[in-house]
């Protein structure tokens, strides 16, 4: 992932690129599970990746797109898009393993989707975000971050 420019170094930004590493990790689970036909390990995995993203997407669609909006208002619709995209076939298996035989392959496919998604956010809104974001910005998006929390352990908030 990207530590070129220095925005990890603010901790919205390093929290935010935790919560990438980790999802990251499970979708590197969830490919392995595909390779061995495990759809309820794959639906386990669907849930526990949607669990760390809820709280995630909050802070990014609540607290650092906005400051995005006026500048790049395509750009922040289109992340918010893909965001939904991926809620969706996440959703899927909110409830256990999903009956619809196109269920594994289409997550496999959305996963594809959201790891370039994260490319996205850690090579370009990140680093943009270091340069374009005042002191108020980062504020809101700590704001946000206070009310929704994090799944990453305790420990990963204090490396």
């Amino acid at each position: 992932m990207c530590e070129y420019c220095g925005c990890q170094a603010l901790d919205p930004i390093d929290c935010l690129t935790k919560e990438h590493d980790l999802v990251v990790g499970m979708i590197a689970q969830l490919r392995q599970a595909h390779r061995a036909g495990d759809s309820p390990r794959m639906a386990q995995l669907a849930r526990q990746i949607a669990a760390v993203l809820g709280p995630h997407t909050r802070v990014e669609e609540d607290g650092l797109f906005p400051a995005f909006r006026a500048d790049l208002p395509d750009h922040v619709d289109a992340l918010m898009a893909e965001h939904r995209r991926v809620e969706a076939v996440l959703g899927e298996s909110a409830d256990g393993t999903p009956g619809d035989p196109s269920w594994p392959d289409r997550l496999v496919a959305t996963m594809d989707l959201l790891r370039d998604h994260i490319l996205k956010e850690q090579d370009g809104v990140f680093p943009a975000a270091l340069a374009m974001l005042t002191t108020e910005d980062w504020e809101a998006v700590q704001r946000v971050r206070d009310q929704v929390g994090t799944l990453l352990p305790a420990e990963e908030m204090t490396a």
